[in-house]
């Protein structure tokens, strides 16, 4: 059996992160006679994302496509997803290679059956449910960052990219870093034109958009940056 842990970008807010993800699917799986063969990962990504964009649940997939493990496991299943649309995307996806796919919190997600529409109709409304937390969440955070920015005060945490600090002591604070700034505008135009992203890194190196720290731009610093600016 193939284990699958995520955590998303909006600062673990429902404190499920990976090490006690782990540690509730191994309990559930060492009592329930499985046993997990690969683990697989997708840490600071979003549950809206499609397995093409997460590179673990792609392994996770490959797994059962490979015949290493012939079934899946999450903790819960808004962590396979939290976007209805993906989440049936992806059991959908592991029924196909012939993999049981499980939830620690409540057991075999089964495949849909044309004689039990209430199987898929309870499945679906937990997934719209995880879809409406997320989205909470996500309103949450944007109007945090609306109210902070109105006052002229930074949010919380480390400048992200597209700022730095300004000021000294107490009145130290984040302003918009002009030349970040432009990556991050560039980052913005590319996604809402469709852009994977790869592509987008690829773009950025290209027309002289340095990221902060390392010497060229990875897909996943470019989600982060796109995940904050709600165009992931």
């Amino acid at each position: 059996m193939v284990a699958y842990l995520r955590v998303s970008s909006e600062t673990q807010l429902d404190g499920f992160g990976l090490d006690s993800q782990e540690q509730a699917v191994r309990s559930w799986v060492k009592v329930n006679g499985h046993r997990i063969v690969h683990t697989c990962r997708d840490e600071g990504v979003s549950g809206t994302f499609d397995a093409a964009d997460r590179p673990g649940l792609a392994s996770a997939l490959d797994a059962l496509a490979g015949g290493t493990a012939d079934g899946l496991v999450v903790a819960r299943l808004d962590r396979l997803a939290r976007s209805l649309a993906v989440q049936e995307a992806a059991l959908a996806a592991a029924w196909r290679l012939g993999a049981a796919v499980f939830a620690v919190d409540g057991g075999e997600v089964r495949e849909d059956d044309p004689d039990d529409p209430m199987r898929t109709a309870m499945r679906q409304m937990r997934g719209v449910f995880a879809q409406l937390d997320r989205g909470q969440v996500v309103k949450r955070l944007r109007d945090g960052r609306r109210s902070k920015a109105a006052s002229g005060r930074k949010a919380v945490g480390a400048y992200a990219y597209g700022y730095k600090g300004h000021g000294a002591g107490r009145e130290r604070d984040a302003v918009p870093d002009n030349a970040e700034q432009a990556g991050v505008r560039r980052i913005n135009e590319l996604r809402r034109e469709g852009a994977s992203y790869r592509a987008i890194a690829s773009t950025l190196d290209a027309e002289g958009h340095p990221p902060r720290r390392a010497k060229a731009w990875s897909p996943m610093a470019v989600r982060n940056v796109a995940i904050r600016e709600n165009v992931s």
